[in-house]
């Protein structure tokens, strides 16, 4: 008995640790010592590093523009953070990383980010407004939730992105066992025949893979001449047929019982458009835009369109993912709008010369991540000695200051509400808790969709949730969150000093200046208990309403 009684309460402590670490395992940065890959950049890559840098270099010498200095490494570090993870560096992560050699704490710190599952995450749902949209779409036949896991998969396992694109173009199957069949399947129109639309799957590839914006030409030629397409030697504008013969490519793809198919070729028919001022339809050639030596022989369209969209001397491929990424790490694209670059040029510095070297290094994403990272545009300061002009931010002679995204906005929040950090290796109630905060606050604050880059102002309502709203209430109250950021820093900061700094490292990842630490110091002294976690709560609710805090520079 006494032996069946210690079994049992043995196991139910067992049980109960297991749980606890289960539920709240201890965050965990790996040792920073690991964290840079120095087989991941060679020599080579510096090289191209240094022709970008002088593109931008001459693009600035030849408007008479004197470039800003480097940026702070902090400045730097949370320029990254929010770009590949959507959220500020926690405490634990700044202190990992002070532990680096100085000259090789921002390529390490960009290693780690990368190597970090919430960066897959992350961008993966940022890559997939481009390709799906964000609503969700086709009833049953259309799983975003399980298109954006399997693109961060991807992205995880850092696969080359043409393998990706490719996949999206050609895969078949059930849109749950072949996720990337959902880039089809979103074009589903349930009110007519249930079929993919060509002419949606048409705009979504030369909007997304080729950064070309020639939809309109769905229903009218080009007549204002803002669309040049052909060779480059024979350069024309765009028609009506362009689009239709790019959208007949997808005329013979069907929804199934067994998902989405391509018709055989002894099966397929015509696409057939009834083109502007005709009277009867046409059947319409597979043909793309432009370079068609570039169309393999494939018989299946599909995978014909997919040689071309992804051939390595379609340079439009890799400008359009260039100008994308970019865009996700400053805020703001090399063109006026991300999605719409020219054909022949002229090209902003460093966009065609990053576009080669990615696809020299086999559509590599990271790599591409890395080399912009290192670029001087990348580390340039937002601020200077010198009045900044527009023709400043737009040659990236300075960084340009851009406002967060509603979701950087809410990741910023929850994580300054935390010394540790809240990935991964967080407690299943921490990331769950993140993931519902999250998302209730970007449907509050305003989902920005897919024109994510739009520079839009913000909002009265937009301000009041944040100074008076539940996301920051919550995460700043010591009362609510018993080891919260501020409950810990009231109580284990060894003095004032130390209280001030941590809590301008967590919101802001910068230290105070001696001006703003003199001045909290001062509300802090003599301060002991309830009293002093109230002051703290306070400063880190000012300083996560205050303008820096929602803006990258």
């Amino acid at each position: 008995m006494l032996t069946r009684t210690f079994v049992f309460l043995t196991g139910v402590v067992g049980g109960v640790a297991a749980l606890a670490t289960w539920l709240y395992p201890r965050p965990h940065v790996p040792d920073s010592s690991l964290w840079l890959d120095r087989s991941a950049w060679t020599a080579t890559d510096q090289q191209s590093v240094a022709a970008i840098d002088a593109e931008f270099a001459r693009a600035w010498s030849d408007a008479g523009l004197q470039p800003a200095d480097p940026a702070d490494e902090l400045v730097v570090v949370r320029r990254l953070s929010l770009a590949l993870t959507g959220t500020v560096p926690s405490l634990e992560e700044l202190r990992a990383l002070e532990q680096l050699p100085a000259d090789e704490r921002i390529e390490a710190w960009t290693d780690y980010l990368l190597q970090d599952r919430r960066h897959a995450d992350y961008f993966a749902e940022r890559l997939a407004r481009s390709l799906v949209g964000v609503q969700d779409g086709p009833f049953l036949v259309f799983r975003r939730r399980r298109f954006v896991h399997w693109l961060s998969e991807q992205l995880h396992e850092n696969r080359p992105y043409d393998a990706i694109v490719r996949d999206l173009l050609t895969d078949e199957g059930l849109w749950t066992d072949s996720p990337a069949v959902n880039f089809v399947t979103a074009t589903l129109d349930q009110n007519a025949d249930n079929q993919p639309d060509p002419i949606k799957l048409a705009a979504r590839t030369s909007r997304a893979f080729l950064g070309l914006r020639i939809d309109c030409l769905q229903c009218h030629d080009d007549n204002l001449g803002t669309i040049d397409l052909g060779d480059a030697a024979a350069l024309r504008g765009g028609t009506q047929e362009d689009f239709h013969q790019l959208a007949s490519f997808f005329g013979n793809v069907r929804s199934t019982l067994r998902g989405i198919r391509d018709e055989q070729p002894e099966r397929m028919t015509d696409y057939q458009v009834k083109y502007l001022d005709a009277e009867t339809e046409t059947a319409v050639p597979r043909l793309v835009p432009y370079r068609q030596d570039l169309v393999s022989d494939d018989p299946i369209p599909r995978r014909a369109l997919a040689d071309w969209v992804t051939h390595p001397e379609n340079q439009p491929f890799a400008r359009a993912i260039v100008n994308r990424v970019w865009a996700l790490m400053t805020g703001r694209p090399h063109t006026e709008s991300v999605d719409d670059i020219e054909l022949y040029g002229p090209f902003p510095a460093g966009l065609d010369a990053l576009a080669a070297d990615l696809v020299r290094r086999d559509y590599d994403l990271r790599h591409l991540i890395r080399t912009i990272a290192r670029t001087r545009a990348f580390r340039t300061d937002s601020r200077a000695a010198f009045e900044i002009t527009e023709e400043h931010e737009r040659l990236w002679a300075v960084f340009p200051v851009t406002r967060l995204r509603p979701e950087q906005i809410a990741g910023g929040i929850i994580q300054a509400s935390s010394l540790r950090t809240i990935n991964g290796q967080a407690g299943v109630f921490a990331r769950l808790t993140r993931f519902g905060q999250e998302n209730e606050f970007v449907d509050r604050f305003g989902d920005l969709g897919e024109d994510e880059f739009n520079m839009t102002g913000g909002t009265i309502p937009q301000r009041l949730l944040l100074m008076n709203g539940e996301l920051v209430g919550e995460r700043t109250r010591s009362s609510d969150l018993i080891l919260n950021a501020s409950a810990q820093v009231a109580l284990l900061a060894p003095d004032d000093r130390s209280a001030v700094e941590t809590a301008y490292l967590i919101t802001l990842t910068r230290r105070p200046t001696d001006e703003e630490r003199a001045a909290f110091e001062r509300r802090l002294e003599g301060t002991s208990g309830d009293e002093r976690r109230r002051v703290v709560e306070d400063l880190i609710w000012v300083l996560v309403n205050g303008s820096e805090f929602f803006w990258n520079h």
